[in-house]
């Protein structure tokens, strides 16, 4: 299985990491023609408008969106933001998922926290079912989801962490800054399924 990250700006090298862990041998994506072949892409947290602004300036927002109808991408954390429809401010924007996001819903860097979450798709990769480690920096909120998307994580409040919708996934947390890859492996069956 062929999996690429998005190498513009952010955490890319963390999951570069998780992926060599699990076995998979990950593709560098900077240009269109990385796409090619691909099963599946990360959008890694950063910088939402900057890696937004460098897609556009590579020329990678249209084959993104070409990639998105057919094949499986996850953005985490800022990567979620790319993906959904609305951020409620002008950016680059792949409005793949039919999610709205609120930016920075938790404040500066310095209110980054971690919580333990259920996640029970999670049981797909790991049927122990154990709580999740979500490491939220800086992080978005999903304000709202259409009905054909899937709610796959909320906080205690009832706010949604993370979405499903086909074979695109969003989560507003760093899985990448974890040593659980369950994540990854979960992605990794969206990206090796041949039908929703």
């Amino acid at each position: 299985m062929k999996i690429g990250v998005l190498t513009l700006q952010g955490d890319f090298d963390e999951h570069i990491t998780v992926l060599e862990k699990i076995g998979v041998n990950p593709v560098k994506v900077r240009l269109p023609e990385h796409i090619h072949e691909l099963d599946g892409l990360i959008i890694p947290g950063g910088e939402s408008t900057t890696i937004g602004k460098l897609a556009q300036e590579y020329g990678l927002i249209q084959p993104i969106r070409q990639f998105g109808q057919e094949k499986a991408i996850w953005g985490t954390c800022a990567g979620a933001i790319l993906l959904s429809r609305d951020a409620n401010r002008s950016q680059p924007l792949l409005e793949l998922m039919d999610i709205t996001v609120e930016r920075n819903a938790f404040g500066r860097q310095s209110a980054s926290f971690e919580i333990h979450l259920d996640i029970p798709a999670l049981e797909e990769v790991d049927p122990k079912n154990r709580p999740y480690p979500a490491i939220f920096i800086r992080a978005p909120l999903i304000k709202s989801v259409e009905d054909n998307v899937e709610i796959l994580a909320r906080l205690p409040d009832g706010s949604i962490v993370a979405a499903r919708q086909g074979r695109l996934l969003a989560s507003a947390f760093h899985p990448e800054l974890t040593d659980d890859d369950r994540f990854h492996r979960y992605f990794l069956k969206l990206a090796g399924s041949q039908s929703e």
